[in-house]
């Protein structure tokens, strides 16, 4: 069996500044827009947010040079129209692996490490902000890994430091997360942040025309009757499986597709379980939680790989999915990290779990 193995890009990630943690309350999607993640005034600036523990953070104007702390920030940054403005990442993404008209300017950005990035580079960077993925994470990040700096640290560097907060702070949730609304006011409050309001809001109404499109088209479904969905995260190991919980933003991307999230009983984010945990919720469809290895044909060989370790185990060949070939090719990345391609992601699980449904 595969050891397994932490990997920070998908078990943690996108969801910026929104004004507490968040519940993913339905009505929390109707509303408020940059309210909801930063105050914001008539001007533009300043800008307030807070992170997970509502400790505020105010910007007199946008920030001139940005460190991200790992790909997803960094891709985000890059949809805004806020590239230009990052000066360094840890984690970078692989080559190939953001969307072509991404990738030749994310290959640009320095890389002040290729995992977290070393305390000295980060505060000698020349940042006014640090955007941070491994808030509340544990040993997936900030303080659980490498020597982080402190509050003290990053203020006498002149570095700003917020955190990404939809998935990392997924953990201190209050009550399951079942819609976008989390990541929506995220990017619209780095919107407020980085001066790109207008194209958040673009962002943000082509998540909703398509996440909208896909609820009109399974509204129909009753609740009973939508497939239990087991997300496969093949690349964290396979000698215990990690799964998503109900506060993960992967529950909210499954149920909106509609689908029943097999671990969704689960309160928290992430959780390691056993096969005979998995045995017994017995899924109707399984995805293939491969993270991009930069090329179609090396997505498609990991992919195969997944499915094949599935149908070749003896504590896995026999469930209900694996029999039948449920098999969702999706990667990792988009599933579990919060962002723009999380809609997109929703309406595909739901092209392939009702087919004629969704177009």
């Amino acid at each position: 069996m595969r050891s397994r193995v932490w990997w920070p890009t998908t078990a943690v990630v996108l969801g910026l500044l929104a004004a507490g943690c968040g519940d993913g309350d339905k009505d929390a999607d109707k509303g408020k827009g940059a309210a909801a993640g930063a105050a914001v005034s008539a001007g533009g600036f300043p800008v307030s947010v807070t992170d997970c523990m509502g400790a505020k953070t105010t910007f007199a104007a946008a920030p001139k040079k940005i460190v991200t702390s790992n790909a997803a920030a960094l891709e985000l940054l890059l949809r805004l129209g806020a590239g230009d403005k990052v000066v360094g990442t840890g984690f970078p993404p692989g080559k190939g692996t953001l969307p072509a008209d991404l990738d030749a300017r994310a290959q640009q950005v320095k890389v002040l490490g290729k995992t977290v990035i070393p305390k000295e580079k980060l505060l000698g960077s020349g940042a006014d902000l640090y955007i941070d993925t491994f808030a509340s994470m544990g040993g997936m990040g900030g303080g659980g890994m490498g020597d982080a700096p402190t509050a003290a640290e990053f203020k006498a560097a002149g570095i700003k430091h917020v955190f990404l907060k939809s998935t990392a702070c997924a953990a201190d949730r209050k009550s399951p997360v079942t819609d976008l609304s989390a990541v929506q006011d995220d990017i619209t409050s780095l919107g407020a942040v980085t001066g790109t309001s207008a194209k958040a809001k673009e962002l943000v109404a082509g998540m909703t025309k398509t996440v909208d499109g896909v609820q009109a088209a399974v509204r129909s479904v009753p609740e009973a009757s939508r497939p239990t969905y087991f997300f496969f995260d093949y690349d964290a190991g396979t000698k215990q499986p990690s799964v998503v919980c109900n506060r993960q933003v992967a529950h909210a991307v499954i149920t909106l597709a509609g689908a029943r999230n097999a671990f969704g009983d689960c309160d928290g984010d992430f959780k390691q379980v056993g096969w005979e945990d998995v045995i017994a919720k017995n899924p109707d469809w399984i995805q293939l939680g491969v993270r991009d290895r930069g090329s179609e044909a090396a997505n498609k060989a990991a992919f195969d790989e997944a499915q094949k370790w599935l149908q070749d185990n003896a504590a896995t060949k026999g469930l209900k999915a694996v029999k039948e070939g449920h098999f969702v090719r999706i990667g990792s990345e988009r599933t579990t990290i919060a962002g723009v391609t999380n809609a997109d992601t929703v309406r595909e699980i739901a092209k392939t779990v009702h087919p004629g449904k969704v177009g």
